[in-house]
């Protein structure tokens, strides 16, 4: 993901030359093409992620388009008093990009894990979040990221994810995308983990359920008209993030759903539970820890709709 990043960045910045790419001491060699695409334009702000942040909003004053870049944890907690004055408060349109979102950097530890970042950053006024699937809807929401006028926030994986769209997806912030339909299950899924979900629709197909699936890029503003939608036909909906249960994309679907007063649907969410993981794991090791997995998502699902048909 952060590779489709670089690419799509490297060839946005030739052609605009207001796009600045300001990093907090990572990518200096994956950036080169960058570089030499846009000379002078690429600032490497070291380990002083608050004032990278200020560096950005100044930037952002003069008509320049900043995108800032950093491992996920230290371009949000570190700074999260700047995002919210300097950035939001002045509604400025600037990209942070936070990279090895969610456990990608599982093996670093709890210092190095985002399971936060979503609750904090939908709290404040202004802020767009997203959480792109694959590469190709990383592609996707930067470039409409460039085009919104507040600042954005994109949550993204480390390296080596998989595609799972053919091309780069017709997409709009604050939109969802129905990777596969189908009834009585619907699998909600935002940001990285979408290939464990569609693992998890393939379990549930085993089991006689045809589960209609979404990607939801888009965490902050939500696509509440897509989720309205879809409640008819699936009495069980399933929310699946590699966040905190806490706060995060499961919780912005569970306050409309209350602020809306759905009846009659049952909401189960997957996330990590509120605790840290205190010891270095592999990626799946990690999601396994939290009850993130393919086989997790297709028993508690299965069962909620077999005892919703049993009542």
């Amino acid at each position: 993901m952060r590779d489709a990043f670089a690419n799509d960045l490297t060839a946005i910045g030739a052609e605009n030359e207001k796009v600045v790419l300001l990093s907090g001491d990572i990518g200096n060699r994956m950036f080169d093409r960058f570089k030499e695409a846009a000379p002078g334009r690429f600032l490497n702000c070291g380990v002083a992620e608050a004032n990278m942040i200020g560096l950005a909003a100044g930037l952002a004053m003069q008509g320049l388009r900043p995108v800032a870049y950093t491992i996920t944890p230290f371009i949000t907690m570190r700074c999260l008093e700047q995002i919210r004055v300097d950035l939001c408060y002045h509604d400025l349109p600037v990209i942070l990009i936070g990279v090895g979102s969610g456990l990608g950097y599982a093996e670093l530890g709890a210092t190095h894990h985002s399971l936060e970042d979503i609750a904090c950053l939908r709290a404040l006024p202004n802020m767009i979040v997203t959480a792109p699937a694959d590469p190709m809807e990383v592609r996707a929401v930067f470039r409409a990221a460039l085009k919104a006028d507040h600042p954005v926030y994109m949550r993204i994986g480390k390296k080596g994810e998989p595609n799972v769209h053919q091309d780069v997806p017709d997409l709009e912030l604050g939109k969802g995308i129905t990777v596969r339909k189908g009834t009585g299950v619907c699998l909600l899924s935002t940001g990285v983990v979408l290939p464990v979900v569609l693992e998890a629709a393939d379990l549930l197909v085993k089991r006689g359920i045809q589960p209609t699936v979404v990607s939801m890029p888009t965490i902050k503003p939500l696509d509440t008209g897509l989720i309205g939608s879809l409640l008819p036909d699936h009495p069980v909906v399933a929310t699946i993030e590699e966040h905190g249960l806490a706060g995060g994309f499961g919780s912005a679907v569970g306050e409309w759903w209350i602020d809306s007063g759905v009846t009659g649907n049952r909401l189960i969410r997957f996330g990590s539970s509120d605790s840290f993981l205190t010891y270095s794991k592999t990626v799946p090791k990690a999601r396994a820890h939290f009850g993130i997995t393919a086989e997790a998502i297709a028993d508690r699902t299965a069962n909620a709709l077999g005892d919703r048909s049993a009542a």
